[in-house]
């Protein structure tokens, strides 16, 4: 049933919001006329939706940022403080309904993102961002349904489902749930079936039940294999609830590993995510998306599913200051249990950059590291807040500091030729300060247009060093950069990595992408850069160079390589090795000199120019 919602920014109270006047509004969405308003009250009246096979309204709201409170009819059902999670808010019977949402902007330090200037305002509106629906149902019924699969890291073939089932009732019930697991679409292996009993004088009961899973279908990143899933059905009466899952194991022990098996990864952020931002992430050749400090849309993690997308999901918890350890256990126990479901959940960040910025600006020169020392050496930060919240997760790797060198970070960003001295600093970075197996953000910016004005996330100190030249020549920088910084990276073996970011969210910024999803020039250089199977060289620059060939995959290959530098062109044989770096020549550069690389193994051919600089 769709629903026509009236919105108002109201002033933040413990009434139920009172304005003189509502306007239209779409929901779900974002109104931007309520940019900055600190609470926002949506209204929608409706007369019983239920026909009479039905005896339970329930009112779905999903993405309701960030504490909510909902009445009917003038009395307050319920509250929510995490809007990664649905509110699901059972109505009274009533033969008409007047629902009041109220949405307040984060009352504490757990607004992400969307709490910081990285945002524009018209994304941080307070309000019901995702889903509002109606769902009408029998008696009784299973009202929630969740699950979480296990998957023996010893053994794969050692798989079990557990479920989670509310059961809503208005009688006494003792009856059972038939609960069945059976493959979606072409996936081998059969279906099963089991009963759980549900014995209860309340009108909720929580059934909890674990399934074996025969022969189990493994789901996979998509340059490694198939994205297998299962759809858990619980079935009451008359009365059936599914949601959709998959098997996997993911862990991280000097390297990601998925199934037991090693995993590079080649990663980009999402500032405002979006399903079609996952696509793109793949024709980027990455293989992991990290959803910067906020929560992942629903429509999002499924597309991580579909695509074979590994999610790396942040707390909504960024930027430098102290915030209440309880209040962070709670949300990150929330949060694993919400995205515990999606085989794509791959890790979780606690803290993002938690210290200010302390390096714009410096340059590469001797003086410039030591003042690079001296403020990463100040720069300090006790992460054993961070540290004890990333205990509450447990069905994933955790990160729990992301930030700049110097703070010892469990994942670095690392930004040279950006908002510090130039790309070629990265090895100087990397080992002065013992950091770069786990890069969680590098790259440059650029513009999208030629008069962005101020672009939210935009560094206006590194506009005025890196894109005074328009926006050819500024897209030019942050491709070389972006391209550089990510072979530098996976030549050193780091083997987690990723950048900053897939997309701009205004008309400038760090994106690969311009705001309405335009390429920009570095995209193509970031998917030629993240080819599993590349050729590169080890620098850009005149002098002796290496022709290196990067394979990051589990079986060996033999390659025809070959390079071309201003004509003169030659060819080799190589075998390459599971997971290896072989170099094949050296070549001596001038500036100026063109030169192409190029390897095939016969099916699949990746190609590599390079215009030497000075």
């Amino acid at each position: 049933m769709s629903l026509e919602w009236r919105g108002a920014a109201v002033a933040p109270d413990d009434e139920m919001p009172s304005p003189e006047s509502w306007e239209p509004v779409s929901v779900p969405g974002r109104p931007e006329q309520f940019a900055g308003a600190e609470a926002v009250a949506y209204e929608t009246t409706f007369s019983d939706p239920r026909d009479e096979s039905d005896a339970h309204t329930l009112l779905v709201l999903n993405g309701t940022y960030a504490h909510t409170r909902v009445w009917c009819n003038g009395d307050r059902l319920a509250s929510h403080d995490a809007y990664f999670e649905p509110l699901r808010v059972r109505l009274p019977e009533s033969e008409e309904y007047r629902v009041v949402v109220e949405c307040r902007a984060p009352e504490d330090r757990f607004g992400g993102l969307h709490a910081t200037d990285q945002l524009p305002p018209e994304r941080c509106v307070p309000g019901i961002w995702w889903d509002a629906s109606l769902e009408t149902r029998p008696d009784p019924c299973v009202s929630e349904l969740s699950v979480q699969p296990q998957v023996s890291e010893a053994d794969v073939t050692d798989a079990t489902v557990e479920v989670s089932a509310t059961v809503l009732t208005e009688e006494p019930l003792d009856d059972r749930i038939t609960l069945s697991l059976r493959p979606e679409g072409d996936v081998r292996g059969g279906g099963m079936m089991d009963r759980a009993r549900v014995s209860t004088d309340a009108e909720t009961a929580t059934v909890s039940y674990t399934m074996d899973v025969r022969d189990p279908s493994l789901w996979w990143p998509h340059d490694r294999g198939e994205q297998s899933r299962y759809v858990l059905s619980a079935k009451l009466g008359d009365d059936e609830h599914s949601v959709t899952t998959g098997l996997r194991t993911v862990s991280y022990d000097d390297g990601l590993r998925v199934n037991g098996e090693d995993m590079p990864v080649r990663g980009v952020t999402l500032l405002d995510p979006t399903a079609e931002d996952v696509a793109r992430a793949v024709d980027a050749n990455a293989n992991l998306v990290r959803v910067r400090a906020q929560g992942t849309p629903p429509e999002v993690a499924r597309a991580c599913d579909d695509h074979g997308v590994l999610l790396w999901q942040d707390l909504p918890l960024s930027g430098p200051g102290s915030f209440d350890t309880e209040r962070g256990t709670a949300i990150a126990t929330q949060l694993d249990a919400a995205y515990a479901q999606h085989p794509s959940f791959a890790a979780v960040g606690v803290h993002d950059e938690p210290v200010p910025s302390y390096a714009d600006g410096l340059g590469t020169g001797f003086l410039d590291r030591l003042r690079f020392r001296w403020r990463a050496w100040r720069a300090s930060y006790d992460d054993s807040d961070a540290a004890s919240v990333a205990t509450a997760v447990d069905s994933v790797p955790t990160f729990p500091v992301v930030g700049p060198p110097g703070i010892d970070p469990d994942a670095v960003t690392l930004y040279p030729g950006w908002r510090y001295g130039d790309a070629a600093d990265l090895q100087w970075l990397c080992s002065q300060f013992d950091v770069g197996d786990v890069v969680a953000g590098f790259g440059a910016g650029s513009l999208g247009t030629p008069d962005p004005g101020d672009s939210p996330g935009f560094d206006s100190a590194c506009h005025d060093r890196h894109v005074d030249g328009g926006v050819e020549a500024s897209q030019a920088y942050q491709s070389g950069v972006v391209r550089e910084v990510a072979e530098t990276l996976r030549q050193r073996n780091a083997p987690l990595i990723v950048v900053d970011s897939l997309r701009d969210v205004g008309d400038a910024g760090m994106g690969l992408l311009a705001a309405d999803g335009t390429e920009k020039t570095a995209f193509r250089a970031l998917a030629d850069s993240y080819e599993p199977t590349q050729v590169v060289l080890s620098d850009a620059a005149p002098g002796e160079q290496d022709i290196v060939v990067l394979h990051d995959r589990p079986a060996k290959a033999d390659l025809m390589v070959e390079w071309d530098c201003n004509g003169d062109r030659e060819q080799a044989e190589h075998t390459v090795g599971p997971f290896a770096r072989v170099t094949v020549d050296t070549l001596t550069l001038s500036a100026g000199d063109d030169v192409t690389l190029a390897a095939t193994d016969g099916q699949t051919v990746v190609k590599n120019e390079y215009r030497i600089s000075e």
